[in-house]
C-alpha cells in the first residue's frame, strides 16, 4: 500500500479476515473531483485538521478518483499523500491507506 503510516509495499489492499481501516465507516467525506493540485493540498490538510480536533480515533474518506480525466498522470492522488506525510499533519493521522477502489484514501485521526 502507499499509506497506512506505510503498512507495506505497493499494490491493492491486502484482505486478510478483517481489517478495521477498510472496514470502519468514515464520519465525514471530503470529495475533491475537479479541484487543482493547490486547492486539494489546502482543502485535505484543513479537512484533517479540523476533524483532529474532534473526533479522535474516527476515519476520514478523501476521495481523489482515479484521475482518468487528467491530461497526463493522476495528480491528486500524489498530493494526498504529500499532504499526509507533512509534518503539518502526519502527528494528526495514525494511519492511512488507500480506499477499495484505489479512488481515495482512508484516513485513521490520532
Amino acid at each position: 500500500m502507499n499509506g497506512r503510516k506505510k503498512r507495506g509495499g505497493g499494490g491493492f489492499p491486502s484482505f486478510g479476515g478483517n481489517d478495521p481501516l477498510l472496514d470502519a465507516r468514515p464520519r465525514a467525506t471530503l470529495d475533491l473531483h475537479g479541484d487543482t493540485a493547490a486547492d486539494a493540498e489546502r482543502r485535505v490538510r484543513d479537512f484533517i485538521l479540523t476533524y483532529a480536533r474532534v473526533s479522535s480515533g474516527e476515519v476520514l474518506h478523501v476521495i481523489t478518483g482515479k484521475g482518468r480525466r487528467s491530461s497526463g498522470s493522476p495528480v491528486l492522488p500524489g498530493v494526498v499523500r504529500r499532504v499526509l506525510s507533512s509534518d503539518a499533519v502526519a502527528r494528526y493521522v495514525s494511519e492511512w491507506d488507500r480506499d477499495l477502489d484505489e479512488a481515495g484514501f482512508l484516513i485513521r485521526l490520532a
